[in-house]
């Protein structure tokens, strides 16, 4: 019988809560167009620099707070009948123990918790006219929430303790770092590629924000500087496309036997954000900027790959000049 458990889950997505603690309307993951244009309006009320100052989160069309933005927009009566506000695994953890707690990793990821602090900004979250009672209080990794509800223990047969880990992924994938490192240099690589440091301060000057740098919670109240990259959400489009044809490692080999293939994308644009298709797209992309437009999937792969790597050394180069 297990003694504990803990939950982390991606960023940015999360729940609201009526009265009753039922979920009020549908959960959107965040590849979803609703945010489409959100952050120009949202900057009317706050510019983009002061976001970044105040918060030091990226700007990500999909971060919660144009979410949130979205559905004032689009939905306000959501926002007008909703109690409580939980990311995803802090809504598991409430289902298990009936507690509501919000995790600080995942948090910051929302760009409504202050830099440098270990709250939210609540004059931000007034001043885009989000209710301010929602927010639970901000508990670090390493809590203990509680035990399991007694319906859950009736199910399963035994009690254990829920304990907050670094409930985004990326921060529970930094402690995992094998390195004695202060500083360590890493790249997480999955849907996304997050390569960044970890530093004692947040660090969101002019020139981190013109390279769209972020500063999210770690664990023990230190920041992982990095850059969200698109990562091999690309590969796993196009495979999915190739109705599954080829592994990824067969991918990889044919990546290889094309590697003098020379156009590149950049890998962060919108275009790749969620297409309808992620092979039109690179197609395309080449195509509007005079390259070679690849024809197979090798030439295809070896486009992702070599792209993706051209952005990590571009990375690499500036977190070297942002951080020494």
């Amino acid at each position: 019988i297990p003694v504990s458990m803990g939950i982390d889950t991606w960023a940015v997505d999360f729940v609201l809560l009526d009265g009753d603690n039922n979920i009020i309307g549908d959960t959107v993951g965040y590849r979803d167009s609703r945010t489409l244009g959100i952050d120009k309006k949202l900057y009317q009320l706050i510019p983009e620099s002061e976001l970044y100052l105040r918060t030091g989160i990226q700007r990500q069309s999909f971060n919660t707070i144009y979410q949130l933005y979205a559905i004032k927009e689009q939905k306000p009566e959501d926002l007008s009948e909703a109690r409580a506000f939980l990311m995803v695994p802090d809504y598991f953890n409430f289902l298990l123990t009936g507690e509501m707690v919000n995790e600080y990793t995942n948090a910051t990821t929302t760009q409504l918790v202050a830099a440098g602090s270990r709250t939210w900004d609540y004059e931000l979250i007034s001043a885009l006219g989000y209710p301010k009672d929602i927010f639970n209080d901000i508990k670090s990794p390493g809590t203990l929430i509680g035990g399991l509800s007694s319906q859950v223990v009736d199910e399963i047969g035994f009690d254990l303790d829920i304990v907050l880990p670094a409930t985004h992924d990326t921060g529970s994938a930094v402690m995992a770092v094998p390195s004695d490192k202060e500083n360590p240099f890493y790249i997480s690589s999955g849907t996304w590629s997050l390569m960044g440091t970890e530093l004692d301060k947040a660090l969101c000057n002019e020139e981190s924000r013109r390279l769209n740098f972020t500063n999210e919670g770690g664990y023990g109240y230190r920041y992982r500087f990095l850059k969200n990259i698109m990562g091999l959400w690309m590969i796993q489009g196009v495979k999915s496309e190739l109705n599954d044809k080829y592994s990824f490692e067969q991918l990889c080999s044919m990546a290889d036997d094309n590697s003098g293939f020379k156009s590149r994308v950049d890998v962060n644009h919108g275009d790749f954000l969620a297409p309808d298709s992620m092979i039109d797209a690179i197609v395309s992309y080449c195509k509007n900027t005079g390259q070679e437009e690849p024809s197979t999937p090798g030439e295809i792969s070896a486009c992702i790959y070599l792209s993706l790597a051209e952005c990590y050394g571009q990375t690499a180069r500036a977190i070297d000049t942002l951080t020494g």
